[in-house]
């Protein structure tokens, strides 16, 4: 239950005068906008069809770019790793990127720590522009190809 001075309830904080008119409780988000350098945007801008850009915001590789244009891409701490991610918290074969239609999805491949998307533990998710993927302590944002070469027959 919220207190009447300070408005904190929970995990939410509230600001404003509780009983004033309009005054509503707001909350307040822990996350900072994901906003992309120029540079990353060109990138993400000239992705070909069918493939996807991953981009480190933490860890050891944070501004790291991770392009997805195979039909499988693996993830870990094994250094054969298409995506090597050199941290203990990373098991050595973490997760793999799948290409499903004209995206990605990613799928845990029986790590330690497990695989997170938009802080959910995951299995196997496709993954939508923006979604971020937690691997160990690495957080990568998923930016798909904005437009898609026509499905063959």
């Amino acid at each position: 239950m919220a207190d009447e001075y300070n408005g904190y309830s929970g995990d939410a904080t509230t600001i404003g005068v509780p009983g004033e008119a309009g005054w509503e409780p707001r909350e307040l988000s822990h996350e900072a906008p994901r906003v992309l350098s120029p540079a990353d945007q060109a990138m993400v801008e000239a992705l070909r069809p069918n493939t996807a850009l991953l981009i480190a915001l933490s860890g050891p590789n944070s501004g790291a770019r991770f392009l997805l244009d195979a039909d499988e891409v693996s993830a870990g701490r094994h250094p054969k790793s298409d995506i090597f991610l050199d941290d203990i918290t990373v098991s050595r074969r973490h997760a793999i990127f799948v290409r499903s239609g004209n995206g990605y999805s990613v799928q845990d491949i029986g790590s330690l720590n497990g695989t997170y998307v938009d802080r959910k533990l995951v299995d196997n998710l496709p993954l939508v522009t923006g979604a971020e993927v937690m691997i160990g302590k690495y957080r990568l944002t998923y930016y798909a190809a904005a437009h898609s070469a026509p499905e063959q027959s």
